[in-house]
């Protein structure tokens, strides 16, 4: 006869015969993992309309599976065979375990536990699906809390590896054992994670994906641009606006007001505008509408709507740009000059000397022979390329130009004594940017007598390969200066965002405040580094996790962004974490050291 679970109790063995309750899209995607993986299945929802559906889904996928020789017909039918569906909770009487993945409701859930305690057996591990609500107040309210748990899959569950096995203090060891030795013959990575609500990747995720959400709420950029922001900009696969209205507005609601009334952290407070999307039943692609209006109902074609951007360039007619200057002879100078003149303008590169030019355009040259030997270019044109470079150990090369990038330290008296050099050197009419990304741009405009010329243009680090530039206008920048500079971007290949001159802009006004709540994570000894950096990985398809990001970045300069964050929204929420405040002032500042969060081989 079977004993129940207790904390003292050995591994459990590994489940065999598996209940999913309900059958929407994440139950329908954890049964098709398990029925694929050997397990049988019993599935439950209490809609028998939506059971078969599930049975449709599985029909079509793995047949696709079939097609792309993923599966043989005999595996197939194998598969297919393993699961039956039902609409009656005591079809799992016979389960070694049950993933719950019914709505996030705390009153839907506790009657399926409490129903599920009359009906499974003593030792059959019950496991929560939520990424919102509390797994100990699920485990208290059951019969048995030791058996209760959580098992967080990710969407779409069968391509998404990251799974969250989740224990409250009730938990019996031998349970977590059992979960996470299943999660591993799934062919997932088990992430161990603590009772809060969004768990890990969660946890940051919907944080980041809330202030995008009030960025977009206060016109401060508009959702294609937001979502091409961090596409292009951090490598995402999707933009936070698409991602919400995939991941569901009113889910999303949910999880953050479950995440601010554990916090109280002002980040989490769900956004008015997922409110009123919420309760206007826009709750994205399941309504046919959110931020986006998709083609139907489920559908993941975006149509067209009023907010559409229109076709074409409309409004000033740009200035003509023939030759550029770029100041500065770092790698961010010498690859914003690389690329203009990949794109046919003349370039005067000028550094403080001429040494400092001539390494400069070294740098590129050097840059331009690795495209030749990866067969990008041919040695003659990137000899042309060349060509169009004069390097100049002053700014009175300038004078002709039409466009000057100021790429220099990010310091602003520093950047506002080049303005003045720029504007006493420079023709009327020449635009004058700033690659800066994180001081503000009118304040370089007004150390120039001619601030309706000055404009922001935050190129993204490797300048040649970054598709990203954030134009940035101030409330004094002209509109054919904008227009200008808009036309250039297009030209040198480069997608354009239109931002507002406010710190951070778009990517890292969203980008550090998550950075800055892993290291919160690990300041809370919430979860290990290698553990958040596998489910940002693995869980939200980041091409690398927050910690990894931040070594590579430099730990002193994720520091100056996010005290200019905090200095400028005056939210507590953005205070740098003390730990990045300590690493910092003990000269762990990352790669560039050998040393920050983790350790590196020194070069």
């Amino acid at each position: 006869m079977a004993t129940p679970l207790s904390p003292q109790s050995g591994t459990a063995a590994t489940p065999k015969t598996i209940a999913v309750v309900g059958l929407g899209t994440m139950g329908t995607g954890i049964t098709e993992v398990l029925v694929k993986a050997g397990r049988e299945v019993i599935g439950i929802d209490v809609s028998e309309a939506q059971a078969a559906r599930c049975v449709t889904a599985l029909q079509a996928s793995t047949a696709r599976a079939v097609e792309r020789g993923r599966l043989t017909e005999q595996e197939r039918a194998d598969a297919l065979g393993r699961l039956r569906t039902g609409t009656d909770l005591a079809a799992a009487a016979d389960a070694d375990l049950v993933i719950e993945v019914a709505p996030e409701s705390y009153e839907v859930k506790h009657r399926i536990f409490r129903e599920l305690d009359t009906v499974v057996r003593p030792d059959t591990i019950l496991a929560t699906g939520t990424n919102a609500l509390s797994v100990t107040r699920l485990a208290a309210d059951s019969a048995h809390p030791e058996r209760v748990l959580g098992l967080h899959f990710f969407n779409p569950a069968p391509a998404m590896k990251l799974v969250e096995v989740v224990s409250s203090v009730l938990t019996a060891p031998s349970a977590v054992a059992a979960v996470t030795d299943l999660a591993m013959e799934l062919g997932k990575e088990p992430v161990a994670v603590g009772d809060r609500p969004g768990f890990v990747a969660d946890g940051l995720l919907f944080g980041y994906l809330n202030q995008a959400a009030a960025m977009y709420e206060a016109r401060y950029a508009s959702r294609e641009d937001i979502d091409a922001a961090m596409r292009l900009g951090c490598g995402l696969p999707m933009g936070p606006l698409a991602l919400l209205d995939l991941i569901g507005i009113d889910t999303a609601r949910t999880v953050l007001e479950a995440m601010y009334a554990e916090s109280r952290d002002r980040l989490h407070a769900p956004a008015p505008i997922l409110k009123q999307f919420s309760e206007a039943g826009l709750t994205g692609r399941k309504s046919g509408r959110g931020f986006y209006s998709y083609e139907a109902p489920g559908s993941a074609t975006v149509v067209p709507d009023a907010l559409t951007p229109a076709d074409g360039t409309t409004g000033a007619a740009g200035r003509t740009v023939r030759s550029v200057g770029v100041a500065g002879s770092g790698t961010m100078a010498s690859g914003i000059a690389e690329v203009f003149a990949k794109a046919g303008y003349e370039v005067v590169l000028a550094a403080r000397s001429e040494e400092k030019a001539q390494a400069a355009k070294a740098r590129i040259g050097t840059s331009l022979s690795r495209s030749v030997d990866k067969g990008r270019l041919t040695a003659e044109a990137a000899a042309q390329v060349l060509d169009r470079i004069t390097p100049a150990g002053s700014y009175d090369a300038f004078a002709g130009v039409d466009l000057a990038v100021e790429a220099i330290a990010e310091d602003l008296e520093v950047k506002r004594e080049l303005f003045r050099t720029l504007d006493k050197v420079c023709k009327p009419g020449a635009v004058l940017a700033t690659t800066t990304s994180s001081l503000p741009v009118v304040a370089c405009a007004r150390a120039t007598s001619r601030p309706q010329d000055v404009i922001g243009m935050h190129f993204f680090n490797p300048a040649p390969a970054m598709k990203l530039v954030e134009v940035v206008r101030t409330v004094l920048t002209a509109d054919d200066v904008h227009a200008t500079v808009r036309e250039v971007c297009a030209k040198i290949r480069k997608h354009a965002v239109d931002c507002g001159d406010r710190a951070g802009f778009i990517v890292n006004a969203l980008l550090f405040p998550y950075l800055n709540n892993a290291i919160k994570m690990v300041e809370e000894h919430y979860a290990s580094l290698d553990d958040i950096d596998a489910a940002m990985k693995l869980g939200g398809g980041y091409p690398m996790g927050p910690f990894e990001l931040l070594d590579v970045v430099g730990l002193d300069v994720s520091l100056a962004i996010e005290k200019v964050l905090h200095r400028e929204f005056r939210d507590p929420g953005l205070a740098p974490a003390p730990l990045l405040e300590h690493l910092v002032a003990a000269g762990c500042l990352g790669r560039k050291t050998g040393r920050g969060f983790r350790e590196y081989a020194r070069r």
